[in-house]
């Protein structure tokens, strides 16, 4: 499997025109990146509530399933990552008041990059449970959209067509 590409020019490429360039990566890699994607569904990700959680993680995932039922699987990937991160972001913020998570800065040159990269991890405080319960709403949506079998197909398909040449 081939890495996303951090070194596209994202501001200035539509990859609904080009899903042909778009590379899963791992997690989350590009869910900040992608247009018109992140344009999209950005506005409707929120988890600071449970409630708030719930009508943010319904909304991404009508579009998952609107971005599959046209094909879209670039659409219907970044819909997954959006989701895969409002339960790993309300997860953080659950273990590490304030959502730090580790000692210092992050580094230019890691942002959206997975990993702690040699950063000394804060401790955990008790976990809050508004937090634990946003992330847990999001994780069932997460599971969804992996199970999915029309995402499974459609990411398959992806892959072979354009990734795995």
């Amino acid at each position: 499997m081939r890495e996303f590409d951090y070194d596209l020019d994202y501001k200035n490429l539509d990859l609904r025109d080009h899903p042909e360039l778009y590379r899963v990566g791992r997690g989350e890699q590009g869910v900040l990146l992608v247009e018109p994607y992140k344009s999209e569904i950005l506005p409707h990700w929120r988890f600071a509530t449970p409630d708030i959680a719930l009508e943010s993680s319904e909304t991404i995932y009508q579009m998952f399933l609107d971005y599959l039922a046209t094909d879209d699987f670039v659409g219907a990937d970044m819909a997954r990552k959006f989701i895969q991160m409002g339960f790993t972001r309300a997860r953080r913020y659950a273990n590490h008041k304030g959502g730090k998570k580790y000692k210092g800065a992050v580094p230019d040159d890691k942002k959206g990059q997975s990993g702690a990269h040699g950063r000394e991890e804060l401790p955990r405080q008790e976990e809050d449970p508004i937090k634990a319960e946003s992330a847990r709403i999001f994780k069932q949506k997460w599971d969804l959209c992996r199970e999915n079998p029309g995402y499974i197909k459609l990411k398959e398909t992806h892959r072979k067509r354009y990734q795995d040449k």
